[in-house]
Formats: C-alpha cells, sequence, structure tokens
C-alpha cells in the first residue's frame, strides 16, 4: 500500500519504514520553533523545572514577531525576554524584528522538503507549500520537545484537493484556497492533513503555493502539503541552500480520506465575510460594501508578488479619501526588495502607509488595530471577532489584488476590472 506525503514524513522521522493514518507514532522534529508570544516567556518555567537543557539548540528557531514593535510595556517585557532566553541559551538562529517567524524560517532555509517541523503558532503549517511536514503545536508541548527532541502525533489521513486548470486574470492562490475552504468548512479538515495537488497548482510560483499551505489551519487542518518539485529547489537555491534536497510526493496508489476536483478556469474572485473564513462568497456578493481600513500584508499575502500585484493596480492611481491603507511586508527581506523595485514608492504615492514586517496589525496587537463599527478589507488568513482588534469590527478577507481595487473605491471591489485595464 502507497503512502501519503504526510505518512512518507512522519515514517521517516519515527524511524519505521512504514505507517498509515490513525497511527500514534514517536516523532523527531527537525525544526522547533517559537515565536515570542507563544514562546520562551510562557515555555520558560516549565522548562527550568524539567532541567532547563535544550536537546539540540541546532534545532530551535526563535523569531521575535507578534509584539514587533513594542506598543505596551508589557510587549517589551515579552521581547527582552525572549532575547536574553535566545542569548542565554546560545541559540544559533533568533530573528527579531524581520517578520512573521513563517516567512522568516522559509527565507532562512530553515525549511525542507520531508522535514517535520513543529512551532508554537497555528499557521506554522505554511512551510507545507515546500513539502515539509510543518504543524503548530502548544507551548506546553514544546517543553518537551525542547528537553528531548521528541513528541508524539497521530498520523492524519489526508484530504487531496485537486486544482487543474488556468487561473484567470484578476484571480489568485488566495481565491483558490478561500474556495476550498468555503467547501470543506471551518473545521471539516480537523486532524487531517490537505493536500493541493493538480496543474493549476504545480504552475503557482512559491509565493502563491504558500498561501495555500497557510490558510490550510483554516479547515481545522493539521497541516497543508504540497508536493515538491523543482520550484522548491530553485527557491531554496535562491536562499544559499547547497547541500542536496529530496523531492517528495505522495504514491499513486496511497488512500485518501476524500478527494475534491476545482478547475481553477472557472474561479472567480472570492471574499471570507465576517465572522467566519469559511463564509466564503463570489465578490459580486459583497461589492460595494463601504469600509474604513484596508490591510495588505501577513504571513499569508504580504510577499513580494503580492506587493506587486497590488502596485500594478494602484499605479497612478490613488486610495479613496474615506479610508486608510496599511501595507506590512511579509519580512524584511521583502520590504528591501519592493523598495528597489520602487514598489513602496508606488504604494506611498497612492496613500497607502507602509509599516515595518510585524505580526502586529493582523493579530490585532500593534501598528493598526480596529475600532468598534468599523470595517477592515485584509489580505490576512482570519476574520473571526476581535482578530484585528475590537470585537465589534468587522473584517473581509480576499486577496491582494481585491485589497488593493477596495483601497481605490472605498468599498469592496471586484479586482479584475483593473486587471483587466492592465492587460489590454
Amino acid at each position: 500500500m502507497g503512502m501519503t506525503m504526510s505518512e512518507k514524513i512522519l515514517a521517516r522521522s519515527s524511524g519505521q519504514g512504514e505507517v498509515k493514518a490513525g497511527d500514534i507514532v514517536w516523532v523527531k522534529p527537525d525544526i522547533a520553533m517559537m515565536h515570542d508570544l507563544l514562546g520562551p516567556w510562557l515555555v520558560d518555567p516549565g522548562f527550568r523545572r524539567l532541567g532547563g537543557r535544550l536537546y539540540d539548540r541546532d534545532k530551535v528557531v526563535v523569531v521575535s514577531d507578534h509584539c514587533t514593535p513594542p506598543a505596551t510595556v508589557q510587549q517589551a517585557d515579552i521581547l527582552k525576554f525572549t532575547r536574553d532566553w535566545a542569548r542565554e541559551h546560545e541559540l544559533p538562529y533568533y530573528y527579531e524584528f524581520e517578520g512573521p517567524c513563517h516567512q522568516v524560517i522559509v527565507e532562512h532555509g530553515h525549511v525542507r522538503p520531508g522535514r517535520l517541523i513543529l512551532g508554537t503558532d497555528s499557521h506554522t503549517c505554511m512551510a507545507g507549500g515546500m513539502g515539509a511536514f510543518a504543524t503548530g503545536i502548544g507551548s506546553t508541548e514544546m517543553i518537551g520537545v525542547l528537553l528531548t527532541g521528541e513528541t508524539w502525533l497521530k498520523v492524519p489521513e489526508t484530504i487531496k484537493v485537486v486544482w487543474d486548470g488556468e487561473l484567470r486574470p484578476g484571480v489568485f492562490s488566495k481565491d483558490m484556497v478561500l474556495k476550498t475552504i468555503k467547501d470543506i468548512g471551518h473545521a471539516g479538515a480537523t486532524y487531517q492533513a490537505i493536500e493541493f495537488s493538480g496543474s493549476a497548482i504545480r504552475s503557482l510560483s512559491m509565493d502563491d503555493r504558500l498561501v495555500l499551505s497557510n490558510m490550510a489551519v483554516e479547515a481545522g487542518a493539521k497541516t497543508g502539503l504540497i508536493e515538491s518539485d523543482e520550484e522548491v529547489v530553485r527557491f531554496l537555491r535562491s536562499k544559499g541552500v547547497t547541500d542536496e534536497i529530496e523531492l517528495l510526493s505522495s504514491d499513486e496508489d496511497a488512500v485518501f480520506a476524500k478527494t475534491l476536483y476545482y478547475n481553477a478556469s472557472e474561479l472567480e474572485p472570492q471574499i471570507a465575510c465576517p465572522h467566519e473564513v469559511d463564509n466564503v462568497h463570489p465578490v459580486q456578493a459583497v461589492e460595494g460594501t463601504p469600509v474604513d481600513q484596508v490591510y495588505l500584508g501577513s504571513c499569508t499575502n504580504g510577499r513580494l508578488s503580492d506587493l506587486r500585484t497590488a502596485a500594478q493596480i494602484l499605479k497612478g492611481r490613488k486610495i479613496s479619501k474615506h479610508i486608510r491603507c496599511l501595507v506590512v511586508p511579509a519580512s524584511q527581506y521583502v520590504w528591501m526588495q519592493a523598495n528597489k523595485e520602487g514598489i513602496l514608492d508606488i504604494l506611498a504615492e497612492a496613500g497607502c502607509v507602509v509599516n515595518m514586517p510585524s505580526c502586529g496589525a493582523c493579530g490585532g496587537f500593534t501598528s493598526g488595530v480596529i475600532g468598534a463599527g468599523e470595517v477592515v478589507m485584509s489580505s490576512s488568513n482570519r476574520n473571526f471577532r476581535g482578530r484585528m482588534g475590537s470585537a465589534q469590527g468587522e473584517v473581509y478577507l480576499g486577496s491582494p489584488a481585491a485589497v488593493a481595487a477596495t483601497a481605490i473605491e472605498g468599498k469592496i471591489a471586484d479586482p479584475r476590472k483593473y486587471m483587466e485595464l492592465e492587460v489590454h
């Protein structure tokens, strides 16, 4: 019997030749990742009580991203504690003020096909876009991983999602994943893996693939995986990875819990409406809804290609005088590349405010939270009550193109009219 990607990775990590869905296995993660908010300052008390000795500091990655830049004394204290903890334990991989942890570990080459990555954040699953089994765990679970280098996992069933065909102008991977989540439901893939495949997936850039894997957890999935190929190799080589890269895919006779099929050429721009990510409708159903703020950024859709798309739409135009537009590049690297290309100038000239890379506005911590009664159109990954500030606010989710079009009109807009203008 063949194995899925998840089964292959967990079989390797557990030292077993073969595992199947439902098995409980002890695994040895390749990377244990923590961020400031759910990392050392929560982990440390229990970690010290149980000995306080890292099993392997080279496999521990800490990224300060949620409290950067600190807006309160408590946030500043958390950052200081995290920084001091990394120094005390002589961690070679500590990153601060570089952007959201999921993007940072990808850019620094920590993510490879076939690796098992555990992190104290639910969107750790983003690394699955490069063929890794990546999933979030709690801070208490992380204590055991830090001390022993092991933990147990149940091997998940896999839902296979096949996207064939070609996306039309104005339609993006964000629309693909929102449509998928709508059909599966926000808890429909609980403790299952989602594997994205098909010709439309293979044609996507690494930036776009990471959008799909990032949001797999919004359907309740343990992880979201995409078959690794030469695009992954090219990306890793561009990040300075020189060692051998083993490509990974599911076997042809692997068993899937179910398979969903889609035609990308039939897809329209999708919008997730308050207050659930599976409350998804075609853009025409909500077009014209007034907004107070638009947000272009996050570990989901703040990468270079996203900023390029927004700049393509906003170049030579102005955002509505009735709204504010926040742009947060996904990392310091993305910020610098966008600056070199003149993208940030285009966005600023259109009236956008460009902030430093951070999780702040996306999570409702710093740098752009919304107030009671305010409505935001965001390229991020979640829209539940209070996600970006006040529980009395409303969050809509869409592609960077939809965000840029909305910024121009001051109300939710179909991006295709702007993309078609550029095409012709």
